[in-house]
């Protein structure tokens, strides 16, 4: 039999067939959501389906970039793609690289090339975001105020900190009228003065989110001079006011909790600064007291009237060391004096008289000891214990006297 193929030569033709089509290399389909699960590999596998007909779709993990939101059953979207067949099973298959929502295809664009702008502007650089205050005491609010956005941040405040006030204003956040709106609630808020502004709503599609997409709200939003917190739909929602915005919240709840400090742990921390505080002050007090008991001890050896009775003391001892070594001279002097006088008294003249000698001496007044200073005829004083005799020599004989 002639031209018999195999399987895999006729799903090679066929894959071939598509890589040559060039409306197949990069088609918009658009479709409902169905059968989506996201891989553990990052793989997304899921259906577009119409009322009629479905076609089987991949978006691999390296593709996810395309992707802007979490896809999910009954979404209506449009994927960019290329359409190939899958040899092993025979199928076909449309391999996405790109997903948007159905109907926000030109939102979409739009959205991208006013981020683009303003950020060319430095509308989002860092240097320009506010620090939000940790300790606000006025909170304002920008959102509708039947919405559940206002709910959750009312129920988050009061549980953080029932003191801060809220005060909001009531604006439309979706619609014609939403703009100037938001505008004027940022506007009224930062004149009366409140500490941090949280403009926000619940969230939605992009065109219910398109107020906060636009130039003028972002303008407004980076005019203000009290720090802004947007908060805007869900954690996958991201607007233009979320880059334009001091901080942003994933959630209005999640607002809330940026905005009001909590009460409990603030006055836990108090305390246990305070506990802090007044564990150091009595360490520094037993510390001080420890310094002051040195000084005054060293103040006792070095204050001058310690001093001065030292020296008086000092004085008083070399007073009474001076009075008796004085006494004790004296007392030697007076022995000495004593001895003295003794031995003068026992050589006095005056004791010998009393003893019964008498003194001779001549007109000369030498004294007479021996006869051989006399002649005869000599006139001699002779002095007596209780007078003097004036006598004249009349003879002189030599003796001599033994012991």
């Amino acid at each position: 039999m002639q031209n018999v193929y195999s399987v895999k030569q006729i799903n090679a033709y066929i894959k071939n067939m598509f890589a040559q089509d060039y409306m197949l290399n990069r088609i918009y389909i658009k479709g409902e959501v169905s059968n989506c699960k996201y891989h553990s590999s990052g793989h997304i596998y899921f259906s577009l389906k119409d009322e009629s007909a479905a076609i089987a779709c991949i978006m691999f993990a390296g593709q996810r970039s395309g992707l802007s939101f979490r896809l999910t059953e009954g979404q209506q979207v449009i994927v960019l793609g290329s359409i190939s067949t899958y040899e092993r099973g025979s199928t076909y298959q449309l391999y996405a690289k790109e997903i948007i929502l159905d109907g926000a295809g030109l939102l979409y664009q739009k959205f991208e090339a006013l981020k683009k702008e303003l950020e060319d502007m430095g509308m989002f650089a860092s240097e320009y975001k506010r620090p939000i205050p940790q300790f606000a005491k006025r909170v304002g609010i920008v959102t509708a105020p039947t919405g559940a956005a206002i709910r959750d941040i009312i129920n988050v405040s009061g549980r953080r900190n029932p003191y801060v006030q809220l005060i909001l204003y009531p604006a439309l956040v979706q619609g014609s009228g939403a703009v100037p709106s938001i505008i004027s609630g940022i506007q009224a808020l930062e004149a009366a003065g409140v500490d941090v502004i949280i403009v926000g709503r619940g969230g939605g599609s992009i065109e219910d989110l398109w107020a906060f997409n636009e130039e003028a709200v972002a303008r407004a939003i980076f005019n203000c001079k009290v720090p802004v917190i947007s908060a805007v739909g869900h954690e996958t929602d991201t607007t233009i006011a979320d880059y334009v915005a001091d901080l942003r919240a994933p959630t209005p709840s999640a607002a809330a909790e940026l905005a009001v400090y909590e009460y409990l742990t603030v006055e836990a921390q108090l305390k246990d600064y305070e506990s802090r505080i007044r564990r150091q002050m009595v360490s520094n007090l037993q510390i001080s007291r420890k310094q002051l008991e040195q000084y005054q001890f060293r103040l006792r050896y070095l204050n001058p009237r310690q001093k001065l009775n030292e020296k008086r003391q000092l004085t008083v001892d070399i007073d009474g060391k001076l009075r008796q070594l004085m006494s004790m001279k004296l007392e030697r002097s007076r022995h000495s004096l004593a001895i003295h006088i003794a031995n003068l008294k026992r050589l006095s003249p005056l004791e010998k008289l009393n003893q019964g000698f008498s003194y001779i001496e001549n007109t000369a007044h030498h004294s007479v000891k021996s006869i051989q200073n006399i002649e005869v005829d000599d006139e001699l004083r002779i002095y007596m214990t209780d007078g003097r005799v004036t006598a004249k020599v009349t003879a002189k004989e030599k003796e001599e006297y033994h012991d």
